[in-house]
This record gives C-alpha cells, structure tokens and sequence, in this order.
C-alpha cells in the first residue's frame, strides 16, 4: 500500500510505502520528522504508480495546473518513454545547450564549495594569512590585506570575527592576533 501524505511545515507531498508500518516517517524536503498516524493521506493506492500519478495531480492542482495535467500521459508512460529514446539529456548537454561553458560552471561549483580561492588559499586562510604578516593589525589592516587578496570587504570581517568567536584569535584593545 503506497500513500500520498503531505508536511504540516513545508507543504511537501511525497510517497509513503506501507504507511502504516513504520512508526515515523521524515519530509524529504525540510527533515521534519512526523508521527505516521498523525500525517494526512491525501490518497491510498496499492500500486507505487497509481500513487505517483495521484500525486502528480495533487501538485498541478496545487500549482493551478489541472488542465495541463489532464492533458499529459500518464507518469509511467513518461518513463517508459524515456527508456525507450534511451537517452537523457546530461548535465554537460543542458549546459551547452543554455549557453553555458560546463567546465567553467563545474569550476564555479568547486570554488563555492571550498571558499573563493586566491593564490595564498582559501578565504579564511587568507584572513589568517593578515594576522601573522601584519604587524599589530587592526580590523581594517586585515581587512585591507585580505581585500588585496580577492576577499570581499564585509566577508573578510565576517572571518575575522568567526575566527575570533572561535578562539584561534584574540582582539586586545582593537589588535588582533593569531592564538
């Protein structure tokens, strides 16, 4: 038995197999954590494609999309259609094909995982990187230093304070230092 059941936080609807088995379920979307015989089942099928297609309908009437919804297959029919054509498009050939250079958005992706990388490091690197070659420096040395070094301004003051927050540095009568 498969069941469309619904978040009381977020609104998401998802499938539940065997809803009334386990004791909790968890909403894919925001990480709540439901009681079962507390969540709303908006629908019970036995089959996961008969529920998956009730929850595809519950969405476009969500969204208003009724009409446009009456009008496409079926969900297992779309994918009995995708394996036929025996291909989908990738990531590099979306890119490609929305004008973007897939390599450099990967790059992008890297760089926003790790911090914006400068030639000395990362960005908190480089803002401890201001405290040791600085003498006695200030917030504004530091932030100066580290904006030489492709750290914006209010980031670089954000780090400062995180590393003070932290304990790995110290600020004594608006000087900092490295502990």
């Amino acid at each position: 038995m498969y069941a469309v059941v619904g978040c009381t936080d977020c609104e998401n609807l998802w499938l539940l197999e065997d809803a009334r088995a386990a004791e909790t379920a968890t909403c894919p979307r925001c990480g709540r954590t439901h009681q079962t015989k507390k969540l709303r089942r908006f629908v019970e099928e036995e089959s996961q494609d008969a529920a998956r297609q009730a929850r595809s309908a519950l969405l476009a009437k969500q969204g208003g999309n009724s009409e446009a919804f009456a009008e496409t297959a079926h969900v297992a029919e779309m994918e009995r259609e995708i394996d036929d054509r025996g291909s989908v498009v990738d990531d590099d050939e979306y890119l490609a094909g929305s004008g973007l250079d897939a390599d450099a958005v990967e790059a992008a992706g890297e760089r926003a995982e790790t911090g914006a990388k400068t030639g000395a490091g990362s960005r908190i690197d480089v803002v401890r990187d201001a405290l040791e070659a600085c003498d006695a420096p200030t917030e504004d040395d530091v932030v100066a230093y580290a904006t030489e070094r492709g750290v914006p301004d209010e980031k670089a003051r954000d780090l400062l304070a995180k590393l003070t927050r932290r304990g790995e540095a110290t600020e004594s009568g608006g000087t900092y230092r490295l502990l």
